[in-house]
């Protein structure tokens, strides 16, 4: 996929998730300010999904983007996952385990053709816009064979229109990308949480996307919060659940060795997948204009390649004990 980020150093990019109220609420105004102030420091990709704030998320990051020009940054957002008209209440403070809204549409895994145009005129409806650049299809987990029957058909049409430049798969499933590379005519993929500083399970899926020159981004380079601290704290987060003591032992090992070089632990996550070739792009998510403005300052902060050989020294020995 031509686009400013095909190739050269990685470019951070703004995942909007939290601008659903992931877990916590976020005001509009906050919301806002968060994009503006990744505007300001020179985010141009932002990614969002239905499934973000089931809606929430995209509204807001289209009224953000609105008085923006087009042809200055790069949007993507996901099919898979298709909002119904019904609602549902919160249930134990949130919608669906995840969102912190009173109410919130319903959805459903829908990964037909006909699911695939309606999701993506929804969306666009919500982002203000007429195009996206990527549309990535939303977790198939189950469904890989009706993604390559049916959604990725779909999508190519799309692109052959121009509604849409590129499209690909975003998944926290290296296998599931792995086998789209070969089964499929894909341009992109967007691999959550597994090339981390402390999980690098997707190795072969890197290799094999470098090798058919995809756009590849890296998401959630803090493992859901685990490493989004100088210092990891006890009830630390790792993939939406509790990190665990042995986890959590491990993120501090790793802090203190960011310490002694002068760095500090979101700094090394953040950066880690840039040292890896073929990478596109890492996408954080961003719930404020502090975060926004801290996660930049980390991106770009000069790490010695002294500190990468350490830390990997105790990651991999940590991988051949577990």
């Amino acid at each position: 996929m031509e686009s400013r980020f095909s190739s050269g150093t990685p470019a951070l990019g703004f995942g909007a998730a939290p601008l659903g109220n992931l877990f916590a609420p976020v005001t509009d105004e906050a919301a806002h300010g968060a994009v503006d102030a990744a505007w300001d420091a020179g985010i141009r990709y932002f990614d969002t999904a239905p499934y973000y704030g089931l809606g929430l998320s995209e509204s807001r990051l289209g009224a953000s983007l609105s008085a923006r020009p087009r042809a200055e940054f790069l949007l993507s957002t996901k099919v898979g996952k298709r909002l119904l008209n019904e609602t549902s209440p919160r249930v134990d403070g949130l919608v669906d385990g995840q969102w912190a809204i009173a109410t919130a549409r319903q959805w459903t895994r829908d990964y037909s053709r006909a699911g695939v145009f309606r999701s993506l005129e929804e969306s666009l409806e919500r982002l203000r816009c007429d195009r996206v650049d990527i549309v990535f299809v939303h977790d198939p987990d189950r469904h890989v064979d009706q993604v390559e029957r049916e959604t990725a058909p779909a999508l190519e049409e799309l692109r052959a229109e121009g509604v849409i430049s590129a499209y690909g798969v975003g998944t926290s499933d290296w296998r599931i990308a792995d086998r789209l590379l070969s089964t499929t005519n894909l341009d992109a993929v967007m691999i959550a949480g597994r090339w981390t500083l402390i999980d690098r399970s997707a190795a072969p899926l890197l290799a094999h996307a470098q090798s058919r020159g995809v756009w590849l981004a890296v998401a959630g380079p803090f493992n859901s919060g685990l490493l989004a601290r100088p210092w990891p704290a006890d009830d630390s987060m790792f993939e939406y659940s509790p990190a665990g003591d042995e986890l959590v032992a491990l993120a501090r090992e790793l802090a203190l060795v960011c310490r002694r070089h002068g760095a500090t632990l979101p700094e090394a996550a953040i950066q880690f997948a840039t040292r890896s070739p073929g990478v596109s792009t890492v996408v954080a998510g961003i719930a404020s204009a502090a975060e926004a403005v801290a996660d930049v300052t980390a991106f770009a902060r000069d790490i010695p390649r002294s500190l990468w050989a350490e830390l990997d020294r105790i990651v991999e020995g940590f991988q051949s004990r577990s």
